[in-house]
């Protein structure tokens, strides 16, 4: 059968004028910033008029272990979205922006996919509002300063050895995961080692993210460690006076976008975080927002239930006060296939026995979920047109046997009327719940990253890299004991290895570096071989992308 391509699906789509969207979804011209015919702005003034509004409901969509085979959890995510729509709600999505790092390397674009997307879908996809160059310019600001402040006879003290905030751009970049700069000179600045971060994967993305308003951006802008002195001092933006610039770089960026969906549903779409290097969850400020002004919002976390919805849970929600209703863990048979060990090529062929050997990671995931944090969960098996009628019996059969209900969905091909079902099972499972952690603030930093490793991974113990017991002792010496932990690690397993798929089991846990992002309010540990600067595949999808002379895009995903 031949299906038409995501592409071609968006430029198909009747787009409503924005600002009518804005006016469905509650928000008032005069709150409006109109970025031409199909994306907006939202200003941060609504908030006052909305403030006393109570929230709607919040459902969370996560997903178990990626693997080749694709889960879809964002295409599942607009559906469902859609999907309440089509029952009768008021719903809002919020999502996160693309980077430029998976469109032109191997992930693709974020937009969803078939008739479950969030439209223009080329402008999204690409520089979208320039939020992602925004966070870029205001990152590599401080940077300059930092340099500058050395090079003008550093006051500070700052040792060039100690400097531990990165350069950033928007785009997977191996080459600038280890340079050396400030040569030829004195004029030039002062010679030492750097590194690039992707802006993703920045800490001024993160403060982004987590702020809550101007005021707090720039507070925690101001926080931002950048630097040791000779005498083992911390140095902060603040300590620059970078905050306030930075935060002007910022001005338009804190501000929500507004796009919709192939069916019209309002999407607020803000900020980008990676969720294996970094929180991998929408800004708070969207979040928010949506809550004031709808009855349901979906809303997605990045890669499997033990990165995204772990720091959602345990960071997100900690800073802000928000707690989901209900969660989705999105899961197909493909890849469910793939966790039971089968290859790519195999994956279309029925087997029931590769499906239930890859049911214990999905397992673990509704585990973790159900008994660690305590909440109401639904799997939603995103159907392929290979899937046998006997394959998704079986999924629902061993889910009901947890606990657990799982629903078939067909938005990719149906669009709202192929979530329907998963809508109407979310709002008979959607019901508020005391918050439920792994671990406690007050925890030591080990044990925090202990808890998790063994809770939430399932690791029999955890490792330690040279070197990283000194940087502990001195975070909790300087009094960040009590921040939450994000942990960086490979999004396929849900180990530090990429090759332990399934649910692995007796492993050790290994911490290879902890740095602290202090605007951002959490300690980074690093483990097994992620690096917060990916590098393109040997076949990247820029090889697959280009432009006519009419200016219309092709091979964009």
């Amino acid at each position: 059968m031949q299906y038409k391509t995501d592409l071609e699906i968006a430029r198909e789509a009747k787009l409503v004028p924005i600002g009518q969207i804005a006016e469905a979804g509650g928000i008032l011209e005069s709150e409006l910033i109109p970025f031409g015919y199909k994306k907006a702005k939202v200003s941060l003034s609504i908030m006052g008029r909305l403030k006393n509004r109570s929230r709607g409901k919040l459902v969370l969509v996560s997903a178990i272990n990626p693997t080749p085979a694709g889960e879809g959890k964002t295409t599942v995510s607009i559906g469902l979205a859609d999907a309440l729509k089509r029952c009768g709600e008021r719903v809002f999505l919020t999502l996160r922006e693309p980077s430029l790092g998976p469109v032109f390397g191997i992930k693709g674009g974020a937009a969803g996919g078939g008739y479950a997307q969030v439209i223009p879908m080329e402008d999204i996809n690409l520089h979208f509002t320039g939020d992602l160059h925004a966070v870029t310019a205001a990152n590599n600001l401080l940077c300059a300063l930092v340099d500058n402040h050395i090079h003008h006879g550093n006051a500070l003290g700052i040792d060039p050895r100690r400097i531990t905030f990165k350069r950033c751009m928007d785009m997977n970049d191996r080459q600038l995961r280890f340079i050396t700069c400030g040569l030829g000179g004195r004029t030039n600045g002062m010679p030492r080692e750097d590194s690039f971060d992707i802006t993703a994967a920045s800490e001024v993305m993160a403060v982004l993210c987590l702020a809550t308003d101007l005021h707090d951006l720039k507070r925690r802008l101001a926080r931002i460690k950048v630097a040791y002195t000779f005498d083992e001092k911390p140095v902060t933006a603040g300590d620059l006076k970078a905050e306030g610039a930075m935060a002007v770089l910022l001005r338009d960026a804190i501000r929500p976008n507004l796009v919709q969906t192939l069916e019209q549903t309002p999407c607020l779409m803000h900020g980008g975080p990676f969720a294996n290097i970094a929180h991998g969850c929408n800004s708070y400020i969207a979040t928010n927002m949506a809550l004031h002004l709808a009855d349901y919002v979906v809303t997605e976390a990045g890669f499997g239930a033990d990165l995204g919805a772990e720091k959602f849970l345990d960071i997100k929600c900690r800073q802000t006060g928000l707690w989901p209703d209900a969660v989705v863990v999105v899961a197909t048979i493909r890849a469910l296939k793939s966790h039971g060990g089968k290859k790519k090529d195999e994956l279309s062929v029925p087997d029931e026995e590769a499906v239930i050997r890859g049911m214990e990671n999905l397992y673990k995931h509704i585990e973790n979920l159900k008994d660690f944090y305590g909440l109401p969960i639904v799997v939603a098996i995103n159907k392929f047109h290979t899937d046998t009628p006997e394959e998704i019996a079986l999924v629902q059969k061993l889910c009901r046997a947890r606990g657990v209900n799982a629903v078939p969905v067909e938005v990719w091909e149906k669009g709202s009327e192929g979530g329907v079902e998963l809508a109407r099972e979310v709002m008979r499972i959607a019901k508020k719940t005391e918050p439920k952690h792994p671990y406690a603030l007050e925890d030591p930093i080990p044990c925090k990253i202990e808890k998790l490793a063994k809770t939430i991974y399932g690791a029999c113990d955890v490792h330690y890299s040279a070197g990283v017991a000194k940087a502990i002792e001195a975070l909790s010496k300087n009094g960040y004991a009590y921040l939450p932990i994000c942990v960086a690690k490979t999004q396929y397993s849900l180990s530090h290895d990429p090759s332990l798929i399934g649910r692995p089991k007796d492993f050790i846990f290994t911490v290879r570096n902890i740095k602290l992002s202090a605007g951002a309010g959490f300690i980074v540990v690093l483990a097994g071989d992620m690096m917060t600067m990916p590098g393109l595949p040997k076949k990247p999808a820029a090889e697959s992308i280009t432009i006519d002379d009419e200016g219309r895009i092709d091979g964009l995903f």
